[in-house]
């Protein structure tokens, strides 16, 4: 049986292992990246619809979620979203940014993959892909590990960057949550998160006629805690199971079952002044194609039909107006779930922050063992956070394990 010594063993090759592979290669250390995956960075190059949301200008500690969120800053600070931009330009990947600061390749997502591969070899990390871990075990200060390829590996580090649960298609394990238990780390409740909602099956009927519909909305939450209070101005999409769209997949964070969610469909516009408008510039129009200016046809015709209205706008009083005001823009509607582990672009909680040093994501009663990236409980907004955060976590454990 073939035996083998490291300084760093590396579970998981998405972007916060190689992340932490490469800084701890750079600093001579000899590493060994493992991944049950076929290819490396799979995550990373189905992103961004294939081009990769690599990071986000306005990246920093408001833009987490957590039971302590305020975690994240060491890492972000001290790698920014513009030290991960110098790594890309160095590289010769062509990038561009679309709305609210979200960056992505102009070209393919496999560009950042290659980038961090080609890091990897230059540091000289071994990578072996198709291998798991099947036994690990402390050895004095350091880990024994027995691989599924039949290897055993002595490290003096672990770094446990697996991820979380979503996207099981891709492999996707509760393996971090795992070893975190065997040593008695706690970890937080996980669920689905930047997830699509979904609606009952009543509710569902009623509002198929709006499946495939868009529009530029104000969603927030309605929590029964201050913590999960939030908004986010980004287009909402009617779908056949309920909810999706950047404004949706961003509140799915905050929303928890049982709860409402608030749309405003026609944000920053005064509906009721705008119909008054309307009606006094053209009183023979229809109710239903005076508010088709103002939203999609298909939801003007679902809101008036919802809210029993018809007829011209000059039959139509301002206390009707008014109500149609509401359902345009306060909206409120209970999601019964979400489209889950499936379809969710992350996990949010995980790894208890508490049990790590912010400095060096190490495990605080367990000497040599590291979380970092997704696994732990730090998640990131909708555009490039969590990306980021994987850079971040990763570069920062790679500093010193």
């Amino acid at each position: 049986m073939s035996r083998a010594s490291f300084d760093v063993l590396v579970v998981g090759a998405g972007a916060a292992g190689m992340m932490c592979a490469i800084e701890a290669g750079r600093r001579g250390r000899r590493v060994l990246v493992v991944d049950h995956a076929a290819r490396p960075g799979e995550k990373i190059r189905i992103s961004g619809g294939g081009r990769c949301n690599f990071t986000n200008l306005g990246c920093g500690p408001a833009n987490f979620l957590g039971e302590n969120p305020r975690f994240a800053t060491s890492a972000l600070r001290r790698f920014t979203q513009h030290d991960f931009v110098k790594r890309v330009d160095g590289a010769g990947i062509a990038w561009h940014e679309k709305t609210l600061g979200q960056l992505f390749c102009d070209h393919s997502a496999k560009q950042v993959v290659a980038m961090l591969t080609d890091d990897m070899a230059e540091a000289a990390v071994d990578l072996r892909m198709k291998t798991s871990v099947d036994r690990l075990s402390r050895s004095g200060d350091g880990w024994s590990v027995g691989l599924s390829d039949g290897s055993e590996i002595a490290a003096a580090s672990l770094i446990v960057a697996t991820g979380g649960k979503s996207i099981p298609k891709m492999g996707a394990t509760g393996w971090a949550y795992e070893v975190a238990r065997r040593f008695d780390i706690r970890v937080t409740e996980t669920r689905p998160a930047l997830v699509p909602l979904t609606f009952e099956a009543g509710l569902l009927e009623t509002l198929a006629p709006l499946a495939g519909v868009s529009v530029d909305a104000r969603v927030a939450s309605a929590p029964t805690d201050k913590w999960r209070k939030a908004r986010f101005d980004e287009a909402m999409l009617f779908t056949h199971r309920g909810l999706s769209g950047p404004a949706i997949l961003q509140i799915s964070s905050y929303w928890r079952e049982g709860e409402a969610v608030v749309a405003s469909m026609a944000p920053g516009l005064d509906v009721f002044a705008a119909l008054k408008a309307a009606r006094t510039e053209n009183g023979r129009q229809a109710v239903h194609t005076a508010l088709a200016h103002i939203v999609p046809r298909r939801l003007a015709e679902y809101v008036c039909a919802r809210e029993g209205v018809s007829g011209n706008l000059a039959d139509i009083s301002d206390k009707v107006l008014q109500r149609l005001d509401q359902a345009i823009n306060a909206w409120s509607v209970k999601p019964v779930g979400s489209e889950g582990y499936r379809t969710a672009e992350v996990t949010l909680g995980g790894i208890d922050t508490a049990a790590l040093d912010q400095q060096t994501m190490q495990a605080r009663a367990v000497s040599g063992l590291f979380f970092i990236g997704e696994a732990v409980d730090v998640t990131g907004w909708l555009g490039g956070y969590n990306f980021q955060w994987a850079w971040s976590s990763g570069w920062a454990a790679g500093q010193v394990c």
